[in-house]
This record gives structure tokens, C-alpha cells and sequence, in this order.
């Protein structure tokens, strides 16, 4: 095993074996699978660079797993002739360690911690880079990385290498047009477009600028339709209104006209102007449907013909479609004023004689869509009945586009994702933002918030020193923060299952059932603490806890009414539990209503606010209870 981090600061010997410097870099020539090393860079007296071809000069290479490494000279040092960095060469030290890549086989941008040697004689190779833990360990101390990988085999979880060869490395942090990794290189222009904006969104805004323009044009608009929305407003607002309008263009227009559709009238206006008139004709078609249906995710790219052209003419019409034409699933037919009679499959085009009439072979019992329909049907249209595409017409019966099966896949996966946030789910696509203390905090928050509330609810009181007054209270208080989470659960899994549909159930029928449910719940409730007393009433007068409990009273006047108030303080603290449940139930109808017109407002919905608040509200609903009942004639006596 030899690494870049073993070499660094290694002697470099003359012919003589006089010391003439010490390894600084090493530099390779990009263009093969794994590079040799084609010069050594060193610092000399007064530590001046030097860098010399390893071919010409360098006689051997002495190395020894994790022992003395040093490299010696052919020449003496006065006859030693210095080179220079060639313009495909790279540095390891200063051009790869440390520095950000692409693993083109794993679709993620890692950091390079060290880089792996092969040796061959005196020749070097570079197989490639670590970029796993043991690579850190061993730039901070080989001592280090050696004590951590004992410690890892005694307990049977060895630590690994994490090698990314040098064939599936690209470089972010230089001008990738002046780099050629090697010739059999899968290179970023040629990974698929949804790659390589999983790539992008992993970059810096900086990073990604350098990246994106190095893309060819067609694929840097196929590249930016799949990135999300929140990156796409960056990057357009770092390019110039020429090239923002060029790359729209160049989008399937569906595309461009959700990304026009969520920019400022002013700015979508001037970069509709600077398309060409096509271009803007048809993706300002689009703008004028309705977000969120069939006619704001409609494509007007199909291929339409009479029905009585021919297959073998309409061959012909498709072979001298653009390359860049949304992909081609049926073809439909039309009658003189571009009403849609019929759809064929491209299959039954193609087995069919070339003299037949396109209007014989084609389906005119239909499946369509009105440009007004809400996109989610229209995407479970095309679930239930395996369709390709659906053909969106007008009231006339005019065919005005068609969904595409892929467009009708990011519906339901945006549905999807929304609904998962309404029910409080991980964002599917945050969990490399979910990693570190923050990330644990906040699963931590989403899965036992009650948990995480009745503890600070303790530490307030224990620093408040009203520890005796709160803890008949606290005692309780899960009970009552977990009908808290629930019923927001509840009443956002109604959201899930009706969503603002007309056929949700109405506040009158929410408050009826929620009623019956709190009864349900407060019935349950008490009987169980009934039978609590009645198991424990016996024996509270031995419990060790008898005396701190005995002085929880908030009124000095009843702290002397021994076992008997002690019984009083417990029934108190259950029955303000009850009622707390019981209103908070109740409340659960408000909390469907108001998630109800959030959703139907803007689609945000925040969980885990809501529960903490509903959380909240529980408990002080219960300690206001709590005192008002102790402080009750019936309880005082």
C-alpha cells in the first residue's frame, strides 16, 4: 500500500546519495486509465521548488510498507535539468487532495482525503483516491489511522478503504474543458441529464456554474428541467437574459413554462421576447392554463396527421420530425377543422402496409382530458389505464396537446411528496441533509417531540423551584402530550385521505365525531385511574414518595390534610389529565379546518409547529385545570 500522504516531505537523493531536497508534488500526464507519474516536485535549499521528469532522472524508488520511502536521482545535482508543468499534466498534491470530485460510477460529489500508488520498479502509477475516513486519519497521522483500525477490528467493525478509481473521477474544482481524465472516461456530458442534476445539486453555486457550462446546449437544458425548482431560480439568475432565454428554448416547452410561470411577469415577459417567435408561441400557450392541470403539464409536441394520409406518408412525417421532438408514443388523427377522431399506436403503424389509410387502423374510442382538469386525475388516468401519453382536448373536441407518461410520473411523485410532508414525514429527497447533530435533533423532534416537551416542561419547573406545585402535573403530562400528537396526526391523515375534496366531511360532522371521541376517551381514562386509586390508596401511605407528594399543594392552607389530601392531589392530577384530553380532542376539529385552508392556500404545511403548539396549549389546559380543581370546596374538604 503506498499513498500520496507517505510521499509528501520524502528525501530526494542525488547519484551520490547527497540529500537535494524533499518531495513537495507529484505530477501525471491525464489521458490514461491509470496514469503514470511523470515528474516529482521538490523543495530545495531555502526551500526553492524544483521539479524534474521522473522518466529521464529518477533511478529508483526505495519504499517499504510503513517504513523508510525516498527517491534517488540518476545525475548529480549540478547536472540535474529542471522541467516545467505541460499544460494536460496535473499535481496530485495541489490540483487533487483535498479538493472536491465526481464519482461518475456513484453519482456524488466526495472529497479526495488521500490518493493510492501502485509501484512497478521505479515507475508510479495513480489507481486512485480515498475518500473515506481511513484517507482523513491517515493526512492527520498514520499513528492516528493505525490506532483507530485496531481499535475498529477488536470490535469487529473493520474500517475500510473507500478507493474511487481514477476512471471514474472527475474533477470539479478546475476548468473541466482542460481536463482529460483518460481516454475511456465516462465523462459528465455523457452520464443521463437526471444524473448529472443529482451531481449539480450537490456542488457550490460557483462549482455548478463551472459544471453547467460545460454541458453542450442540449443537454444543459435537459439537465436543468431536472433539477428542482429552488436551484433553478439560482442558476437563472446567474445567467445573462440571452443565455437564460437560449436555454428555455432549448427545454421541452412544457418544461419552460412551469419555470416562466414561477418568475416575475417583467423578467418571464423579456425572456419570452428574446426567444425566437416559435419558440414563444408555443410555450405562451401553455402560460395561459391554470397551474396544477392537465393544461399547465400538457405538451403541444405530438404528431397529428389527417385521417386519410397514408402509413407510409405518415412514416415520412415522423422521420422528418426535429431530434429534439418530445417523444413519440401514438400518432393521432384529425379531421379538417383539427378534431380529434382517433389514436394508433406507432407498433400498428409500423406492421401495417404503406397504402393504408391512417383513419382505418386508428382507436376512436378514447380516453381524454379537459385542459382544466386537475393534473393528479390526469396522472391516475394514465396509472389506471397504462397509457403513454393522453390527448387533452378542448369543449369543440380540438386537440390541444398531450400528458406524457413522464410528465404524469412527476405529478405523482410531487403528490407524493406532498403528502408526505403533510403527514409529517422526512422530505424523501433531504436525507444527505440529514446527516450531523442537527439532522439527529430534528429526527429526534419529529419522532418523540411529546418526550422532548415534558422534559423541558420538568426542567422549567425544577429551575423555576415550583418543582412541588408542577409535579402531580408532570406526573400526568405524557398522557396529555400524546393526545396532543395524536390528534394532529388525526387530523392531518383526514387531509391525506380527502384533501380539500368536496366530499370531505363538514365541520359539523368533524365536531360530532371528535365529540364522541373525547367522551370515548375521557370514559376510558377516568375508569382506568379509578381502578389506579383503588389499587393504590392502601398502600400510599408507605410509598416513599408520600411526603414530596403530600407538599405539592399550591395552597399552604390545605399542605396539613396528610393521606387524605394526598388522595385529592392525585384525583386532581388525573382529572385535569381527562379534561385537558378531553378539550384537546375537541380542538382537533379547529386544527383539521385550519390545515384544511392552509392547504388549500398554498400547499404548506408545517407539522411539526402545530403539534408542538397543540402540545402547549394541552398543557396549560391541564395545570389551569389542575389548580382550578384543587382549589374547589369539594377537593379542599
Amino acid at each position: 500500500m503506498l499513498y500520496l500522504s507517505q510521499m509528501l516531505n520524502k528525501p530526494v537523493l542525488d547519484s551520490e546519495g547527497v540529500e537535494i531536497g524533499r518531495v513537495s508534488d507529484l505530477a501525471i500526464q491525464t489521458g490514461e486509465v491509470f496514469p503514470r507519474i511523470t515528474s516529482v516536485a521538490f523543495l530545495g535549499p531555502s526551500k526553492t521548488p524544483f521539479m524534474v521528469s521522473w522518466r529521464k532522472y529518477v533511478e529508483a524508488f526505495d519504499h517499504e510498507d510503513g517504513g523508510k520511502i525516498s527517491i534517488t536521482l540518476k545525475t548529480r545535482a549540478v547536472d540535474i535539468r529542471f522541467s516545467y508543468l505541460q499544460p494536460d499534466e496535473l499535481l496530485l498534491n495541489r490540483d487533487l487532495l483535498n479538493k472536491q470530485i465526481v464519482d461518475t460510477q456513484g453519482l456524488k460529489v466526495v472529497r479526495v482525503n488521500d490518493l493510492k500508488l501502485s509501484s512497478s520498479g521505479p515507475n508510479l502509477r495513480l489507481l486512485g483516491a480515498e475518500v473515506g475516513l481511513r484517507g482523513l486519519l491517515r493526512n492527520l497521522s498514520p499513528l492516528l489511522e493505525r490506532a483507530v483500525v485496531g481499535i475498529s477490528k477488536a470490535f469487529r467493525r473493520p474500517l475500510e478503504e473507500n478507493i474511487i478509481a481514477w476512471n471514474y473521477m472527475e474533477l470539479v474544482d478546475r476548468d473541466l474543458s482542460t481536463v482529460k481524465l483518460s481516454m475511456t472516461h465516462k465523462r459528465l456530458a455523457e452520464l443521463h441529464p437526471a444524473d448529472v442534476a443529482d451531481i449539480l445539486e450537490q456542488l457550490d453555486p460557483k462549482q455548478r456554474g463551472a459544471v453547467f457550462e460545460h454541458l453542450d446546449k442540449q443537454q444543459a437544458a435537459q439537465t436543468f428541467s431536472e433539477l428542482e425548482d429552488v436551484y433553478q431560480a439560482d442558476m437563472l439568475d446567474d445567467l445573462s437574459e440571452h443565455e437564460a432565454a437560449g436555454l428555455l428554448a432549448q427545454m421541452e416547452p412544457d418544461d419552460a413554462a412551469d419555470i416562466l410561470g414561477d418568475l416575475p411577469y417583467e423578467k418571464a415577459e423579456k425572456l419570452l421576447w428574446l426567444m425566437g417567435v416559435s419558440d414563444e408561441r408555443r410555450i405562451r400557450n401553455l402560460l395561459g392554463y391554470k397551474d396544477k392541470t392537465a393544461g399547465g403539464i400538457m405538451t403541444p409536441d405530438f404528431v397529428a396527421v389527417p385521417e386519410g394520409l397514408s402509413v407510409g406518408e405518415t412514416i415520412e412525417r415522423i422521420r422528418g420530425l426535429d431530434e429534439n421532438h418530445e417523444s413519440v408514443h401514438y400518432v393521432y388523427t384529425l379531421d379538417s377543422d383539427g378534431q380529434l377522431l382517433g389514436a394508433l399506436s406507432l407498433r400498428s403503424l409500423v406492421l401495417a402496409d404503406n397504402d393504408t389509410l391512417v383513419g382505418t387502423l386508428a382507436e376512436s374510442d378514447l380516453i381524454t382530458a379537459s385542459p382544466d382538469d386537475d393534473q393528479e386525475n390526469v396522472a391516475d388516468v394514465i396509472s389506471k389505464y397504462d397509457l403513454l401519453a393522453l390527448p387533452v382536448v378542448d369543449e369543440t373536441g380540438k386537440l390541444l396537446g398531450i400528458v406524457t407518461i413522464d410528465d404524469a410520473m412527476d405529478v405523482l411523485e410531487e403528490e407524493h411528496s406532498e403528502d408526505l410532508q403533510i403527514a409529517g414525514a422526512a422530505n424523501p429527497g433531504g436525507e444527505k441533509n440529514s446527516q450531523g447533530l442537527g439532522g439527529m435533533l430534528l429526527w429526534l423532534l419529529r419522532k418523540e417531540l411529546w418526550f422532548v416537551v415534558w422534559a423541558v416542561f420538568g426542567i422549567l419547573a425544577v429551575m423555576s423551584g415550583n418543582l412541588s406545585t408542577a409535579l402531580i402535573p408532570l406526573l400526568f403530562s405524557p398522557f396529555v402530550l400524546l393526545i396532543a400528537d395524536d390528534i394532529v396526526a388525526y387530523a392531518f391523515n383526514d387531509l391525506l385521505e380527502y384533501g380539500s375534496a368536496a366530499n370531505a366531511p363538514k365541520p359539523h360532522a368533524l365536531l360530532g365525531r371528535n365529540f364522541l371521541a373525547s367522551l370515548v376517551t375521557a370514559i376510558v381514562a377516568s375508569g382506568l385511574a379509578f381502578v389506579f386509586f383503588q389499587a393504590v390508596s392502601t398502600n400510599l401511605a408507605e410509598s416513599p414518595f408520600a411526603a414530596t407528594l403530600q407538599n405539592a399543594a399550591p395552597l399552604a392552607s390545605l399542605a396539613g390534610f396528610g393521606l387524605s389530601h394526598l388522595t385529592h392531589v392525585l384525583f386532581a392530577g388525573a382529572l385535569s389529565s381527562v379534561l385537558a384530553a378531553f378539550l384537546l380532542i375537541l380542538l382537533g376539529v379547529t386544527v383539521t379546518l385550519i390545515a384544511r385552508h392552509r392547504l388549500n392556500r398554498d400547499k404548506g404545511l408545517a407539522v411539526l409547529p402545530i403539534t408542538l403548539i397543540a402540545m402547549v396549549l394541552g398543557l396549560a389546559l391541564q395545570i389551569a385545570s389542575y389548580l382550578v380543581i384543587l382549589a374547589t370546596p369539594l377537593v379542599a374538604a
